[in-house]
């Protein structure tokens, strides 16, 4: 097959900053057009004014000409085009809403009520367009009682509890250094999108998919049953180590770090050998599972003993040669450069539309990989309005009415 899965379904997108793109890029990966609404009387999409740059000379803390382009926005404007529109001008919402009478999915991120505001919300869209997807993607979703309120990922970190599952007993919160909050909501708006619409290819009638960033990460922190573990002593925050898995956690060698994840008795047999500890796999202390657990701490000390008199290297070949399931800690820097990950599509090189891909600059690829349809989110991201003229034809608007909107600077 030659086609993508998404192909011949247009996305209106209407986000900004991180959460709402990077779900349209995940939709422009899976085949889908992607039209990117911005503002120009604000620069277009926030991202855009993220630093750092990619200038003619590489990257830069400042831009330095109109060709530069953030990195930010050269990895999340990928497979996209850009038209340029003022939605507080009634002209140029009435072109948006053209454009949503024949389009397949739209997208936004803004707080909730904004796009009623504005007067393009789903109800207002409906009636134009029966069929079509409307998803929205807030800090609090569009019930309840938080309003307009703003939210940022840290402000969901927060909120969610996931800052408390992190770091040592005693620790003050611990923010994860990945933007979690606006990574797990866009995936969740993408399935909920895709559900809406293979449905809508059977009835007809599009809906309104409302994804909360709150909601998405607490879903997630309540997968794990933490009131319950506190319940039977087991600490909310274990720091390296997760004493109801003993053994598991992350130990230091001479060098470097490794992991190890071993709660079953082949895993921890696996771990023992390795270490030239058999003789504990009989003994009452450490035979069972249940007696790991109990004895986690004293476990993982002499596992960590054992990795602090070798060179990471050394303890690998072990642990390999044991079959324990184990790895290295790598760096960002490394991760992003296994050439397995790359070969997949799971991370690609991010392209300048002008200069080109600059060595060492990486980006998210599509981390699902089809027996028969491809992927692709490797193209250059487009310029604030590059792609106005082309869409404006594409609608079916005059020369005139074209040049009216140039002369109003939306390009």
């Amino acid at each position: 097959m030659t086609t993508r899965p998404l192909e011949g379904k247009t996305v209106i997108d209407l986000t900004t900053a991180l959460a709402g793109p990077y779900a349209t890029l995940l939709l422009a990966g899976l085949g889908a057009r992607v039209i990117k609404v911005e503002n120009p009387t604000r620069g277009g999409d926030t991202s855009r004014n993220n630093s750092p740059y990619v200038t003619e000379d590489g990257l830069s803390l400042r831009r330095t000409s109109d060709d530069d382009m953030s990195v930010s926005m050269m990895l999340r404007g990928r497979g996209k085009q850009s038209i340029a529109l003022d939605l507080k001008d009634p002209e140029h919402r009435n072109v948006l809403l053209d454009l949503m009478r024949t389009a397949d999915i739209v997208v936004d991120n803004y707080s909730a009520g904004v796009t009623k505001r504005l007067g393009i919300d789903y109800e207002t869209v409906k009636p134009l367009n029966p069929k079509i997807v409307y998803t929205s993607i807030s800090g609090f979703g569009a019930t309840g009682d938080h309003g307009d309120r703003k939210a940022m990922d840290t402000i969901v970190q927060a909120l969610s509890g996931v800052m408390m599952t992190a770091g040592e007993p005693g620790d003050p919160p611990t923010r994860f250094g990945l933007p979690v909050g606006d990574l797990v909501a866009p995936l969740f708006a993408v399935i909920g999108t895709l559900s809406a619409v293979l449905e809508a290819e059977h009835t007809g009638t599009g809906q309104h998919v409302d994804v909360s960033m709150l909601g998405a990460l607490t879903s997630l922190v309540a997968c794990e049953p933490f009131d319950a573990l506190e319940s039977v002593g087991f600490p909310l925050r274990t720091g390296a180590y997760v004493p109801r898995l003993a053994p598991f956690g992350t130990f230091r060698a001479s060098d470097g770090w490794f992991a190890v994840t071993a709660p079953t008795d082949q895993f921890s047999a696996a771990v023992l050998t390795a270490i030239n500890r058999t003789d504990l796999l009989s003994g009452d202390e450490f035979g069972t599972r249940d007696a790991r657990v109990a004895n986690a701490d004293r476990l993982h000390g002499i596992i960590a003993g054992w990795a602090a008199e070798r060179t990471l290297s050394q303890a690998m070949e072990a642990l390999n040669a044991s079959g324990a399931p184990a790895a290295p800690v790598r760096s960002t820097a490394e991760a992003v450069r296994d050439p397995d990950v790359q070969k997949r599509g799971e991370v690609v090189p991010l392209v300048h539309p002008k200069f080109g891909h600059f060595d060492g600059l990486y980006g998210s690829g599509l981390p699902v990989v089809f027996s028969g349809e491809s992927s692709d989110i490797s193209g250059a991201a487009p310029k604030l309005g590059e792609h106005t003229e082309i869409i404006l034809r594409e609608l079916g608007y005059d020369d005139e009415r074209i040049s009216q909107f140039q002369g109003e600077k939306v390009r």
